[in-house]
């Protein structure tokens, strides 16, 4: 009798793993059918629980279900499936790209950047994470310049130079002396007026400025070191040293 009930709990189990095989392939068919259509929502449903099914063995659903979920905005889906990808080693690049754009749809500035440079340190000529980093932060820092949060302006312009383009780095450090030119010269003028009438707050406003240029100079030199022909850089960087 006990030979008899243990062959049939073997014959139950076989033949629900046989079910849940079927099951699986079912899914996964829809999945694929889903994703031929472009039907990116059907796409997430399908493969999620087919790979739940398969315990998230099939690595290159594992990243189509990240692409799907991108393209349908459901991006907390599509960052969780690219980090299985990346885990994986399945398509690295692009998954650490795919999971930064989920991040900066979401504008989750810090995220962004900490993946993106994640991505360069797995590899380094990624060219395509360099680029969704220089225009994210350089588009980030220039509307926080404009709203007068320099700090942020800086953090956001130094992200950039995080990566080998020599081009965006340059950029970087020229909005970076830009910014802190500008910001030590309207100090500058804001304060001429009194510099006959209150010698010693128009010193003390004075010394305010000297050391924005000075943060200005510092980043100057940089970008000239790097592009000895960078003719705007030399500009301001000679009105500086013409202005002492």
């Amino acid at each position: 009798m006990k030979k008899i009930i243990l062959l049939l709990a073997f014959c139950l189990s076989v033949g629900n793993l046989f079910a849940q095989d079927a099951n699986a392939d079912k899914l996964r068919e829809e999945g694929d059918a889903a994703m031929t259509a472009k039907n990116y929502p059907e796409v997430v449903a399908k493969y999620s629980e087919y790979l739940k099914l398969t315990n998230y063995e099939d690595e290159s659903r594992v990243f189509n279900c990240a692409f799907a979920a991108y393209n349908a905005k459901k991006y907390d889906d599509a960052i969780k499936f690219y980090d299985m990808a990346i885990q994986k080693g399945y398509k690295t690049d692009d998954a650490y790209v795919g999971k930064a754009m989920s991040l900066r749809s979401q504008d989750k500035a810090a995220d962004f950047t900490a993946t993106v440079e994640a991505g360069l340190k797995a590899n380094a000529q990624n060219a395509n994470l360099e680029k969704l980093l220089y225009a994210y932060c350089m588009k980030k820092g220039q509307a926080a310049q404009k709203a007068g949060k320099t700090e942020e302006a800086e953090e956001l312009f130094k992200d950039v130079l995080v990566v080998g383009n020599a081009k965006y780095k340059g950029n970087a450090l020229y909005s970076l002396g830009v910014m802190f030119y500008n910001a030590g010269a309207k100090i500058l003028a804001d304060a001429n007026p009194i510099a006959t009438s209150d010698p010693d707050k128009y010193a003390a406003e004075k010394k305010k400025a000297d050391a924005q240029m000075a943060k200005a100079k510092g980043y100057l030199e940089q970008a000239i070191a790097l592009n000895a022909a960078d003719a705007n850089s030399k500009k301001i960087l000679d009105a500086i040293n013409a202005a002492k």
